[in-house]
């Protein structure tokens, strides 16, 4: 039988460019198809049809026709907008992120389901107000996972012993985990792993985000495993995150500080266009 020109399926924006006059070209994920690249024609035009619809941090379903180059976006509604992680301009880049992570790890039209679905529920977690650290670890423990690259951290990846709490650790992201001090490798004062953050590693695989969620965690122990984890993307991945260059910037002290007097500038202008309102509508009752 022949295939359908033109078919429809739920899809989260991974990345757009802008391309010639008024197109845009869309790196979308899709549980069945995989990842791909779609056109949507005239998007950028104030009289486009599509244009408030076809954005990321959603769900969408979407209507394609089949085209030699790019798929054709026809037609899109929104299944689920998270709208609340883009209150938070970290929670917004951590869905950058997380999205590029994605986008890298799948080839195009494959089967994607199991990353579409921890994706979702990444954008779930976020627009639900966890912690965008906490939400970004159990994405990437999660994605190695489902790659097929599970980190090891029950057990040393060289002799197979299984982890002692009295013993020292080095992590080693290209063995594939954790090495124990009985093993020749890497010195152990630049891949120390600490016991606490050999914990939290384990409960990023065995935990339910809700248990991570509620997790009293020093700073200190979350910004290691952190590290840990981005080196073993980074490896997995062969390559950095660029949109982490980004999530670092403004992440910072000086970042947190612009933000807060953007909130509290936005708050007042708003207390004011309350209190005018109020007058205004006083003086009209009088009248």
């Amino acid at each position: 039988m022949p295939i359908p020109r033109r078919y429809s399926t739920d899809a989260i924006v991974l990345s757009r460019f802008d391309y010639g006059e008024a197109d845009r070209i869309l790196t979308l994920i899709t549980p069945t198809g995989g990842k791909l690249k779609a056109i949507a024609k005239g998007i950028r035009r104030p009289t486009s049809r599509i244009g408030g619809s076809l954005e990321p941090f959603a769900e969408l379903n979407v209507l394609l026709a089949r085209g030699r180059t790019f798929d054709v976006v026809v037609q899109v509604s929104v299944g689920h907008a998270w709208l609340k992680l883009r209150d938070s301009l970290e929670g917004a880049a951590t869905a950058w992120y997380l999205a590029e992570l994605a986008d890298r790890s799948l080839e195009e039209h494959r089967g994607a389901e199991p990353v579409y679905a921890i994706l979702r529920r990444a954008y779930e977690l976020l627009d639900a107000g966890m912690a965008p650290g906490r939400v970004a670890r159990w994405y990437e423990m999660h994605l190695a996972d489902e790659l097929g690259v599970r980190p090891e951290v029950d057990r040393c990846v060289e002799c197979d012993r299984i982890l002692e709490s009295t013993g020292r650790f080095r992590w080693v992201p290209p063995l594939g985990g954790v090495l124990c001090d009985r093993c020749p490798g890497p010195p152990h004062d630049r891949t120390g792993l600490t016991l606490d953050a050999l914990k939290l590693l384990k409960a990023y695989q065995r935990q339910d985000v809700e248990a991570l969620s509620g997790l009293r965690l020093a700073v200190a122990t979350e910004r290691e495993v952190e590290s840990a984890m981005r080196d073993f993307i980074r490896n997995a991945l062969e390559r950095d995150a660029r949109s982490l260059a980004f999530l670092d910037e403004i992440r910072t002290p000086e970042a947190a500080e612009r933000a807060l007097r953007h909130e509290a500038s936005v708050a007042a202008r708003e207390a004011a266009e309350a209190r005018q309102a109020a007058s205004d509508q006083a003086i009209g009752g009088r009248a």
